[in-house]
């Protein structure tokens, strides 16, 4: 059975996951769902996060646990696709494959910040609905923080996001470095994207010009999901995942 490690979105945590990670532990797989610094109830506070470091800290540490020879399926949701590639970076043997869930997908041609502007670009005509950007470097410069609001998780969780909802960081500045990615690393892994077809945040039409900039090895559907499939279509998103187990042994 497979071990999948899940990266929850940005504002989010490992709450997120509840109802996946007993459908795939009931299908007799590991399931580690992870809080990201000052994510879930990970004890930092955000004006403690100094860099993408800092934030992705928590999977690292992880990583660098697990044994010598064991391989782990990493899924990254939303801006968890940053947080995924980097670790497959630094630890590329340990990783049997990525899946990339409605996410932020770099690529080996320009930094990881390009395929964040992108995202800005997509929703700077379009109200945000309820969600919050802080402009932390002037109006001129990308959004620096976030919070979103309660329309954009599915109606029957609502009220528990509301409560576990946490500000957000972009770090931006980090993620312009050129030299974050290699191919000998990140081009390594196998890479599966799932698109969410309703997403009304990370649009099909921005999720697929990931996957034309960064083709991966399999690409998957999700229809009727809006951006939290784990929360709007589980069974779905089980099913998924257990496919990419069974290929990517």
């Amino acid at each position: 059975m497979a071990h999948f490690v899940l990266i929850h979105g940005i504002c989010h945590g490992a709450w997120c996951w509840y109802m996946l990670v007993s459908l795939l532990q009931s299908a007799g797989h590991r399931v580690t769902p992870l809080d990201l610094g000052a994510s879930g109830i990970n004890p930092k506070q955000i004006s403690e996060l100094d860099s993408v470091s800092d934030y992705a800290r928590p999977l690292m540490e992880f990583m660098a646990s697990l044994p010598r020879h064991e391989k782990v399926i990493l899924v990254g949701h939303s801006y968890g696709g940053v947080v995924i590639s980097l670790a497959m970076e630094s630890y590329p043997k340990k990783v049997s494959a990525a899946v990339y869930l409605t996410a932020f997908m770099p690529n080996l041609h320009s930094p990881i910040a390009t395929g964040v502007a992108e995202f800005f670009k997509n929703i700077s005509s379009e109200p945000n609905m309820d969600s919050h950007l802080w402009f932390d470097d002037g109006p001129e410069n990308p959004p620096t923080r976030t919070i979103f609001g309660p329309k954009y998780i599915a109606a029957k969780d609502r009220e528990l996001a509301i409560t576990l909802l946490r500000q957000g960081k972009f770090f931006m500045k980090d993620l312009s470095n050129e030299s974050l990615l290699t191919k000998e690393n990140f081009g390594s892994v196998n890479r599966v994207y799932i698109v969410c077809k309703d997403d009304l945040l990370i649009k099909e039409s921005l999720q697929k010009w990931y996957i034309e900039n960064s083709p991966t090895v399999d690409v998957k559907f999700i229809d009727g999901s809006d951006h939290m499939a784990m929360l709007s279509k589980p069974h779905q998103l089980r099913k998924h995942l257990q496919e990419v187990a069974e290929k990517y042994k």
